[in-house]
């Protein structure tokens, strides 16, 4: 799989119109670049029986076409810790893609949710598409938002209540999901700084990390988050709670390891400096 990109430029360098033309010597041919590809859609069967149909956007440079394994796993650790990660909860889930473990924290009964993911057009459009469609599968799905946002910028645009967060009065957002996203190494201080900034300070709130190395090669530079995590936050610390493997690999045909390739590891980050009575470990509470 080839590592994309960390972000869409947000701007082209220089815009076609001052290109000179030269009677059509600088112009494309017209079956010069690929046709774009169509938005696809995949199903997923809750572990409460009922199966949400996902639309996917076509071929996004942030892989927001495909929905991952780790999606789907972390899909089912919410339903086994519903009680303490979802009911009555705030959640946010940043890098979202089609927002399935959002969707599913709705539906396990979280207070608000909020899917977010890069503020591209197509992927936001396609983030309310598919809350809209849950609501007509699940009654009871409510206070569902798609947002727009970039990592390390200001949380504000998130929810308000994050400003409070960062001034530790106890607001912000009692669960984080984050799935499959430490494959973008440059973004991860600014990851780092929207868990810190969002993530509320309590002794239950958790930000779920969860990832398979579909690059087996640069494992560790995947893992580099939780050194980002322990210089930069503040505070926050991981505890590995989940290795579970698929039955196949995603992208067959890829190099490396095959069985790194379909093995999903998952993490709770909490904060440290809060007592915790519910210690979690291997996947289960103690």
């Amino acid at each position: 799989m080839p590592s994309p990109s960390s972000s869409p430029s947000s701007s082209p360098s220089s815009s076609s119109e001052d290109l000179p033309t030269a009677n059509g010597l600088f112009n494309d041919p017209p079956d010069f670049y690929a046709p774009e590809k169509s938005s696809t859609s995949t199903t997923h069967t809750l572990p409460t029986g009922e199966t949400l149909c996902l639309s996917l956007v076509g071929h996004n440079p942030l892989w927001g076409h495909h929905l991952f394994p780790a999606s789907r796993v972390l899909t089912t650790y919410l339903h086994m810790h519903a009680s303490r990660l979802c009911a009555g909860k705030r959640v946010l889930e940043l890098g979202a893609g089609a927002g399935l473990p959002g969707l599913a924290a709705a539906r396990y009964g979280a207070e608000r949710v909020v899917i977010s993911d890069y503020p591209d057009e197509e992927l936001i459009v396609n983030i309310l598409g598919n809350i809209q469609a849950t609501r007509g599968v699940i009654t009871g799905v409510k206070n569902v938002q798609a947002k727009g946002f970039i990592w390390g910028r200001d949380v504000r645009e998130l929810d308000a209540s994050c400003d409070e967060a960062r001034g530790g009065k106890g607001v912000g957002f009692d669960t984080l999901i984050l799935s499959d996203l430490m494959f973008n190494h440059s973004q991860h201080s600014a990851l780092v700084k929207t868990v810190r900034e969002c993530l509320r300070r309590s002794e239950g709130s958790r930000a779920l990390v969860f990832f398979t190395p579909h690059r087996p090669w640069l494992v560790e530079r995947d893992l580099g988050l939780f050194e980002v995590l322990r210089e930069e936050g503040q505070g926050l610390v991981a505890e590995k709670v989940v290795e579970e493997k698929m039955e196949k690999v995603m992208f067959e045909g890829d190099p490396g390891n095959e069985d790194l390739r379909r093995t999903v590891w998952g993490w709770e980050v909490k904060w440290s400096d809060l007592h915790v009575e519910n210690v979690v470990a291997n996947g289960q509470p103690t």
